[in-house]
């Protein structure tokens, strides 16, 4: 009797010839199993996109149910991205409740002093000392919605109550006041009101500016999302690359 070559195959343990449309059953299996398609593939992009989330993590470990940015594993990548030439512009995306003062200070120094072009958008909030790594960039955006909190330097833990103390404090608020006022268009004045203000946030001091307000002080550039971002940082790439050129010739 004879035995086509189909049945052969399964003898002897070889699978079949796939269908053709078993991938399209592949992609709809994902879109009904996880609601998704394949993920974009990022490898080719000119543009490190970087996230700042949660709480800024510094010398002292978080709990683990904290939503943590680690300074340490953030600091390795922006030395890659300044490195490999494959990458040409920064975006960096900021929804975070504010966290270490060294840290973030840390952190928006070497934003800052980056050669490549970096545009910071907040998303949600980025309060406290997540303010100085929003201004950070060559160009920044915030959200409609968006919020940030400005309000003094405050220390946990135990405090010598002595006069060197305070200075101390003073002196780490400065540090955070020049950098602010260094890399945005607020006057130092009226960056320490809206620090000092009293009345606008419950129980507390400080500013909490939302969207347009942030951009109106001169905190912000200009009020846009993930789209006006990347345009502006594709721009800011084509013109980074014209000023190259001008300089080789």
């Amino acid at each position: 009797m004879m035995r086509n070559t189909h049945d052969y195959q399964q003898d002897q343990g070889e699978k079949p010839e796939p269908d053709k449309n078993e991938k399209g059953d592949g992609i709809l299996d994902k879109i009904q199993q996880l609601g998704q398609t394949n993920v974009p593939q990022m490898e080719a992009s000119n543009i490190h996109v970087l996230t700042i989330i949660g709480q800024i993590e510094g010398h002292m470990q978080l709990p683990p149910q904290n939503k943590t940015t680690k300074y340490e594993h953030v600091i390795p990548q922006l030395v890659a991205a300044e490195q490999n030439p494959k990458i040409e512009g920064l975006l960096l995306i900021l929804n975070t409740v504010g966290g270490d003062v060294e840290a973030g200070l840390a952190l928006a120094e070497m934003i800052a002093s980056m050669s490549k072009p970096t545009v910071t958008l907040v998303l949600g909030g980025g309060h406290s000392i997540g303010v100085p790594i929003a201004v950070a960039g060559t160009h920044s955006f915030i959200a409609e919605s968006a919020t940030m909190t400005i309000h003094p330097v405050r220390l946990t833990g135990l405090v010598i109550g002595v006069p060197q103390s305070f200075e101390y404090l003073d002196k780490m608020q400065d540090r955070v006041i020049r950098f602010v006022t260094q890399h945005s268009s607020i006057t130092e004045e009226k960056f320490k009101d809206l620090m000092l203000s009293k009345g606008n946030l419950t129980r507390d001091i400080g500013t909490n500016v939302i969207g347009i307000d942030a951009v109106n002080e001169g905190i912000i550039n200009e009020v846009g999302g993930l789209g006006p971002a990347i345009r502006k940082l594709n721009e800011l790439i084509e013109q980074n690359k014209g000023e190259k050129k001008d300089v080789i010739q």
